[in-house]
């Protein structure tokens, strides 16, 4: 019987450790609580400010978006400004060509009228990148050329060789740009 008594003592021992009065010193602080809530509300501020500067780089971010797509169709509606300015002196060289073709009877001075025209509007595309692909008596390059037909060769370094050039090929900046339709040696 000893045994129970000392079994069924233990038990209330340790009932007797609780501490139930927030006045008297014990091992367990009833203030704990109070500081864990302090740590949740810190971790709430910490996740509220997060979300504030997500939204705010979100914003930031949808800004420039916009920003860089009016940028880029304003870009893309002046794009050719350069070049249409250009050719405007040409389209008035035409103009006054025009008009000396109408009370004009001098061939010779036509031609030669129409010829600095030319001149002029090949100039002004040089001047602005634009470059003349040379496609005739060289090799057939698929890179550069397409070919509309083969005809037999006249001799055999021509095989495989353009011998007429059905369009002009033309690169800007060193790119090509329109490729050149070719007749080729076969």
């Amino acid at each position: 019987m000893e045994e129970k008594e000392m079994q069924s003592t233990v038990p209330q021992e340790q009932e007797i450790n609780v501490n139930a009065d927030e006045n008297a010193a014990g091992t367990t602080h009833l203030n704990e609580p109070v500081a864990e809530e302090s740590e949740i509300e810190q971790l709430q501020a910490a996740l509220q400010e997060q979300k504030d500067k997500y939204l705010r780089l979100m914003a930031e971010f949808d800004n420039f978006r916009r920003r860089t797509a009016k940028e880029n169709l304003e870009l893309r509606q002046t794009a050719a400004k350069d070049v249409i300015i250009s050719l405007l002196d040409v389209l008035d060289d035409c103009d006054r060509a025009e008009k000396q073709l109408n009370t004009s009877d001098d061939f010779a001075l036509q031609k030669e009228g129409i010829q600095l025209v030319f001149n002029k509007i090949r100039s002004s595309l040089q001047g602005k990148g634009v470059k003349a692909m040379e496609s005739i008596h060289t090799d057939f390059d698929v890179e550069k050329h397409e070919a509309i037909t083969e005809i037999p060769a006249p001799t055999e370094i021509l095989k495989g060789k353009v011998l007429d050039e059905v369009q002009k090929g033309y690169y800007l900046n060193d790119k090509i740009i329109r490729f050149a339709k070719v007749v080729v040696g076969k």
